[in-house]
């Protein structure tokens, strides 16, 4: 999860507002029969689909909404107020605010524990699963006759995330196409944490504006404050409101699935051992200078280098750390780092599918140079769960990547970094950006400065 408050100011909608009319950016399809639009809590639904909601329903398809949480949590702090009671509210709060878009709309509510998403994700998909097979036999089996839209996984918010995953790995299966909506993006990003290559709008009409306005202000518990006592503030500020005011509503098309093993080994096979130039390209030299220099400490443990290709950054590794395990997917370049490499005792080179097959163990450095484009989003999201359970409390988590789109790459460089910030078990302590390559390195919360950690400043 992205580290923001609710009650910051956040980022103004004039920086959004903005940022669209600079980019020519396609329509979402609207001819599917029918919509099920997911959320992870009540009020999700309307601020970042209540527009298509509508729109949908006018037309005569069909809708139907699957609320996983009751939101009970959106208020910890409220003397007034019970989690029971929240519970209560925004559950009928969601329910009035989806009828009037339509009275044919139909609503389900899970009862899932908010902020317990992770550990229902079965029950999730069961219940999209199902919603599904109504939906596919409403539209004569023909899947791209029905659309899911849930949170966005970039979203910064845990509970956004897994919904969102869910929804992806289930439509996937089903063939069913799937969108994303941002809801808290608008809040703590900017318009450069967005991959507009893959954003689609629905215009919103006057008439559905109003509606989806007046959708909005049923949600009374978020909207506004409980009551005047600390701990029962609104959630939802103007500020924050006025991003769902817009003309248009925001979904983003998943990313493509993971590059597998036959796409390097044949990409070796075509290329040699030195595809990216790592040995002939002062730019390479440079940035693996740039990533050794930014690591914190002069001395590592143990060190895990995800993607290690032919071993020209794991010679640099070795030379920092007791022992590094470098994998990679395909063979012909764990042979060229062999060469590279020789008799290096303190390495150990192996091939593994990441991040299915991630390697046991904890360590005090891991290294992403260059990888993470190549997964898929629910990939990513996996790796970086994987990382952050291996890392040792005192480690480094450095991430390096080129930030130029590449057409058959599934995600971009930035969506990878994106993807690591939102880690609340991580905390960024370096970063260097350029226009062609970024670099971060990573602690965990709490981690102190170099200047801090070698005593030049209390």
């Amino acid at each position: 999860m992205v580290s923001f408050s609710h009650r910051d100011p956040g980022t103004a909608e004039e920086i959004w507002t903005a940022a669209f009319p600079e980019r020519e950016l396609p329509r979402l399809p609207e001819n599917f029969d029918h919509l099920v639009v997911v959320a992870a809590h009540p009020d999700d639904e309307t601020l970042g689909a209540a527009g298509l909601m509508s729109r949908t329903a006018g037309r005569g398809a069909a809708v139907t909404v699957i609320i996983a949480t009751d939101g009970e949590g959106s208020h910890p702090e409220s003397p007034t107020h019970t989690p029971a009671d929240l519970a209560a509210i925004r559950r009928d709060e969601a329910t009035r605010a989806v009828r009037s878009l339509s009275p044919t709309i139909g609503c389900r509510f899970l009862g899932i524990p908010d902020g317990g998403t992770d550990d229902h994700r079965d029950e999730i998909a069961t219940a999209i699963r199902g919603a599904l097979r109504g939906a596919l036999s409403d539209a004569l089996e023909s899947t791209d006759r029905v659309l899911v839209v849930s949170p966005w996984i970039g979203d910064g918010h845990r509970d956004h995330r897994v919904v969102g995953e869910v929804v992806i790995e289930v439509c996937a299966e089903l063939d069913v196409p799937s969108r994303g909506y941002p809801i808290w993006l608008w809040h703590w990003g900017s318009p450069g944490d967005v991959p507009w290559d893959r954003v689609e709008l629905v215009d919103v009409d006057d008439e559905t504006a109003a509606a989806k306005r007046n959708a909005m202000r049923l949600h009374r518990s978020q909207a506004e404050a409980l009551s005047s006592a600390p701990g029962d503030e609104v959630m939802l500020h103007d500020g924050m409101q006025r991003h769902f005011d817009r003309p248009v509503e925001v979904f983003v098309r998943p990313a493509a699935a993971s590059l597998t093993r036959d796409f390097f080994d044949a990409f070796y096979r075509r290329n040699a051992d030195d595809p990216w130039g790592f040995d002939s390209r002062w730019y390479e030299q440079r940035k693996r200078a740039l990533t050794i220099a930014s690591l914190p400490r002069p001395r590592y443990r143990a060190a895990l280098e995800l993607g290690c290709a032919t071993g020209a950054l794991t010679a640099l590794l070795a030379d920092r750390c007791d022992d590094v395990l470098a994998l990679d997917i395909a063979d012909a370049p764990l042979a060229a780092a062999r060469r590279r490499l020789g008799e290096r005792a303190n390495v150990r080179l192996a091939r593994a599918a990441l991040p299915r097959e991630w390697p046991d163990g904890v360590f005090d450095l891991i290294v992403l140079s260059e990888v993470g484009y190549y997964w898929g989003a629910g990939d990513l999201a996996e790796a970086v769960q994987r990382m952050a359970s291996s890392l040792t409390s005192d480690g480094n988590l450095v991430a390096c990547h080129w930030r130029h789109p590449v057409a058959e790459y599934p995600l971009s460089g930035d969506e990878v970094h994106a993807a690591l910030r939102a880690e609340p078990t991580l905390a960024r302590l370096v970063v260097h950006e350029e226009e062609d390559v970024v670099i971060e390195v990573f602690g965990r919360p709490g981690s102190r400065s170099v200047a801090a950690e070698t005593g030049l400043i209390p």
